[in-house]
């Protein structure tokens, strides 16, 4: 395919990328599910373009999104992330990730993986819901859908897309 049709806001080669790469294709390593969770966290309120630009950093400061490392993070590590001008310098948002480490690292205790709680909704408001339940921050129903539609639980790509598909529900 020499120019396929892409959702409208895959425009530069940063996000053509991600799209065509990673947007909406299955997740099944709990680390890589926790850094998706976090980076949708961080994007709300920006364009998921300046969270992409740096997504090397984020994963840099937070050890790869490892969910134990991130989970036993001090208070003074987390503050000095507020002066660290590569990443979203947002106190809720850096704090959040230690406390979303924690409740990850719970369900995974729970149900073997954070894989199989995570891909066992179809619908964004139960998985909001029930995040919320178990200790998760910073994670309504616009940050649960889109972290499904990047995981390709929900339909991710526009009609017109060339990866999109009719698929109603995950098929893991």
């Amino acid at each position: 395919m020499n120019n396929p049709r892409r959702c409208q806001w895959a425009c530069d080669k940063l996000l053509i990328q991600y799209h065509d790469h990673e947007y909406g294709k299955i997740i099944t390593d709990d680390n890589k599910l926790f850094e998706k969770l976090s980076l949708e966290s961080f994007q709300a309120g920006l364009s998921w373009r300046t969270i992409l630009a740096k997504r090397e950093s984020f994963r840099d400061v937070f050890f790869h999104f490892d969910i134990n490392t991130v989970a036993g993070l001090s208070d003074s590590y987390l503050e000095s992330l507020l002066f660290d001008e590569r990443i979203v310098r947002n106190r809720k948002k850096i704090f959040t990730v230690r406390q979303n480490a924690i409740a990850t690292r719970n369900i995974i205790v729970s149900n073997q993986s954070f894989f199989k709680y995570v891909y066992s909704f179809s619908d964004h408001k139960k998985l909001c819901l029930s995040l919320k339940n178990s200790g998760f921050s910073f994670v309504g129903d616009t940050i649960a859908e889109s972290f499904m539609q990047s995981i390709g639980i929900l339909p991710a790509h526009e009609p017109s897309c060339f990866l999109y598909t009719q698929r109603t529900s995950c098929e893991v």
